[in-house]
C-alpha cells in the first residue's frame, strides 16, 4: 500500500493552500461565521472558477473526472480554512448521489451545473433526532398520479441556506418505502430556518404539501433510492475525513506556534511538560486521521472493497478533530476562546463535522458489522 502523492497530487495540493491563503484569510473566515456581518460572495466565486467543485463528477458530465485521493487532497487543504460552504454537500454528497442512483438524463442534467457551481444542490436526510438510518426517515410522501405531496421536516441540513435544490429523503405512505426526489429549494411550501450555532449554515426545514413530480424521484422510482445514497456516502465519507485532517492538521500547527512564542516564567510553554503532553496527544489524533482516510481514499481509487475503513476513518477522523481541538485549547487556555484569534473556527466545524454523514458511534457499529464482529 502506497499512500504517496504523486507529483500531480503534490501541485493540486500547493495550489488549494496558496488558494485558501489567498481568499479565504482568517479575516473573510471570521466575516462569513459572524451571526451579524454579510457574507462576502467573491472568495465562493473564485473556488467556482477553480473548477475543482467539479473534481469528483465524471468528464462525460462535465466534471474533471479526478481520482478520490485527487479529492482527498483538495479537501484537506480546504479543511485548513476551514473554508465553508457547499462544496461538500453539493460537489461531493450530492453529485456522488446523483451518480449512484440518479437515471441518465438526471445525471445529464444536474452534474454539470453542479460541477459549475451554478446548482447548489444539497442533501436533506435527516430529522430532528439527527439520525441517518433508513428507520429515521419520517417525512411522508403521497403519490396522486404523477406528482408526489410531502410533509414534514428535515433538520441540520448542511449549507440549506445557500442551497437552490434538495435531495430529499420522504417516506411513501402508499408502500412505506423510503425514496429520495430532488426539489428546488423554492418551491411552495418549503420554509428555511437558520440552526444558530453550527458552521455551514445549517437549517431546519418545514414542508407543507410540497408538490413535486415523479419524474424527479432520483431514478425515477422509490425503490433503490436510500440504497443509492448509502453507496453514495461510502464514497462521500473519506472525503469529509480528509477535510477533517485538514483542520486538525492547522490546529496542530497554530498550537505548536504558539507553544513557542508564548513565554510564561521567561520561558516558552512548549518547554513545559503538560504543554508537551496535550501538543503530542494533539498529534497522534492528526495521524491515525491522516492514516485512516487516506487508507479509505486509496481503496476507492483501486475499486476494492473499502467498507470497512470507511467506517473507520469515518470514526477516526470526527473523533480526531474533535479532540485535537479540545487538545489545542488546553495548549492556549484564554486566548484560544477568543473568537479573532481564529481556533475557535475549527472548534465549531469540529462539533458540527461530527455527525455529518454518521456519528462515531454508528460507524463503529457497521464497523463492526463489516468485519463479522
Amino acid at each position: 500500500m502506497d499512500l504517496s502523492l504523486t507529483p500531480e497530487q503534490e501541485m493540486l495540493k500547493t495550489a488549494v493552500r496558496s488558494f485558501v491563503q489567498q481568499e479565504y484569510p482568517k479575516e473573510t473566515l471570521l466575516q462569513i461565521a459572524s451571526p451579524t456581518e454579510s457574507t462576502p460572495k467573491e472568495p465562493w466565486e473564485q473556488l467556482i472558477k477553480t473548477g475543482w467543485l467539479g473534481i469528483l463528477i465524471p468528464t462525460e458530465y462535465g466534471g474533471e473526472g479526478g481520482s478520490f485521493t485527487d479529492a482527498g487532497v483538495l479537501f484537506e487543504e480546504l479543511g485548513r480554512g476551514p473554508v465553508p460552504g457547499p462544496h461538500l454537500s453539493s460537489a461531493v454528497v450530492a453529485a456522488l448521489t446523483l451518480l449512484e442512483g440518479g437515471t441518465e438524463e438526471q445525471k445529464k442534467e444536474w452534474l454539470p451545473l453542479m460541477a459549475t457551481g451554478e446548482v447548489r444542490m444539497v442533501v436533506a436526510i435527516t430529522e430532528d433526532d439527527f439520525g441517518w438510518l433508513e428507520g429515521d426517515v419520517r417525512l411522508s410522501a403521497e403519490q396522486t398520479g404523477s406528482r408526489l405531496t410531502l410533509n414534514g421536516s428535515k433538520s441540520y441540513v448542511f449549507d440549506g441556506e445557500t442551497a437552490t435544490h434538495f435531495i430529499c429523503a420522504f417516506r411513501s405512505k402508499e408502500n412505506n418505502e423510503v425514496g429520495l426526489v430532488i426539489l428546488p429549494a423554492d418551491s411552495v411550501g418549503i420554509t428555511i430556518r437558520h440552526l444558530p450555532g453550527f458552521a455551514w449554515n445549517q437549517s431546519a426545514i418545514s414542508m407543507e404539501d410540497v408538490g413535486a413530480d415523479s419524474i424527479n424521484i432520483l431514478g425515477e422510482k422509490m425503490a433503490g433510492g436510500w440504497a443509492a445514497l448509502e453507496r453514495a456516502e461510502l464514497k462521500a465519507i473519506p472525503v469529509l475525513c480528509a477535510y477533517q485532517v485538514g483542520g486538525s492538521q492547522a490546529v496542530y500547527e497554530l498550537s505548536v506556534d504558539y507553544s513557542r512564542t508564548r513565554h510564561q516564567f521567561g520561558t516558552p510553554i512548549g518547554r513545559f511538560q503538560r504543554v508537551q503532553d496535550q501538543v503530542i496527544n494533539l498529534l497522534n489524533a492528526l495521524d491515525a486521521a491522516r492514516w485512516t482516510a487516506y487508507e479509505a481514499l486509496w481503496k476507492l481509487d483501486i475499486s476494492r472493497d473499502a467498507t470497512d475503513s470507511v467506517h473507520l476513518a469515518k470514526t477516526v477522523a470526527s473523533e480526531g478533530y474533535y479532540e485535537a481541538c479540545n487538545f489545542a485549547h488546553e495548549v492556549h487556555a484564554g486566548v484560544g476562546s477568543m473568537t479573532e484569534y481564529g481556533l475557535t473556527l475549527h472548534t465549531t466545524a469540529s462539533r458540527t463535522l461530527y455527525n455529518y454523514l454518521g456519528d462515531p458511534k454508528l460507524h463503529r457499529r457497521r464497523l463492526a458489522d463489516a468485519l463479522g464482529l
